[in-house]
């Protein structure tokens, strides 16, 4: 819809147009994976796995030692990790992954950060990791159920790219509609009902301090359009287990497959 169109219509039908809001912000959008994903998605153990109303499809790739969990963003899937998955098989991981409720080959439906974010804790309970890696919006989801289950103890946690407030995802949604203040204003008040939660006390930065995890690295390109690198940065400044490094020319999804984005993962990993 255009932006100019929604910006007259928000003014005329703002419940209307909070209500679009909404649904795009609670219906993530399936984009369509690469060849190269696709093939290594293709060689991965499968199985169903029933949480709440949805089917989830979890992944597993090789039966190393070691152990991993990989975590993709909103609207992202676990094939967006394939490049990544190729250079763990290589040092002896367990590789496990899944695509969240309404994503990738999981069943549709509407869903939130916090059936996401319910939905890491019991994997990270199920598959018994110690070693996290998120990717974007799955940073959100993984920071906030460690927050929530402080039995949850963690040795590692990359995170390639993370937002910090749950309000810039929404201001962000707004500014890409062009819906009004009121109308946005509608959206958080509906938002907050439905969950029970202030989207102003949803912050990574706020959670970090309080979850156990003994080492984090946070990578982030200076020059990323999706999340500016500054929240990222606030993210790490309060965590005191964290490092973070810049990095250049990836992009925000690009990171994920970048050579030496991965060679720094490998070397904080091992």
């Amino acid at each position: 819809m255009n932006k100019n169109l929604v910006g007259i219509v928000s003014k005329l039908f703002p419940k209307q147009v909070a209500a679009f809001a909404y649904k795009q912000l609670t219906n993530p959008q399936i984009k369509k994976l690469r060849p190269h994903e696709e093939e290594v998605l293709a060689q991965a153990q499968t199985q169903w796995f029933p949480f709440g109303t949805f089917d989830i499809k979890l992944y597993q790739w090789g039966n190393g030692a070691k152990k991993v969990l990989l975590i993709h963003g909103w609207e992202g899937q676990a094939g967006n990790f394939s490049d990544l998955i190729g250079k763990l098989l290589a040092q002896d991981y367990t590789i496990y992954a899944f695509d969240a409720p309404g994503h990738g080959y999981s069943s549709r439906g509407k869903t939130s950060l916090f059936e996401f974010t319910e939905l890491v804790a019991v994997l990270i309970k199920k598959f018994q990791v110690a070693t996290l890696i998120s990717h974007s919006f799955g940073g959100v989801a993984t920071t906030y159920a460690l927050f929530q289950n402080k039995d949850l103890l963690i040795d590692q946690y990359v995170l390639l790219t993370t937002p910090n407030r749950f309000i810039e995802r929404i201001n962000d949604v707004a500014a890409t509609i062009g819906i009004s203040q009121k109308v946005k204003n509608q959206l958080i008040d509906r938002l907050e009902k439905e969950t029970n939660q202030s989207v102003e006390n949803l912050n990574v930065s706020d959670f970090v301090p309080h979850i156990n995890v003994k080492q984090a690295l946070i990578i982030h390109d200076t020059n990323d359009k999706v999340i500016p690198i500054e929240r990222s940065k606030t993210v790490c400044n309060n965590w005191q287990a964290c490092q973070f490094v810049e990095v250049q020319g990836t992009g925000h999804f690009r990171i994920l497959r970048d050579p030496n984005v991965i060679q720094q993962v490998l070397g904080f990993l091992n």
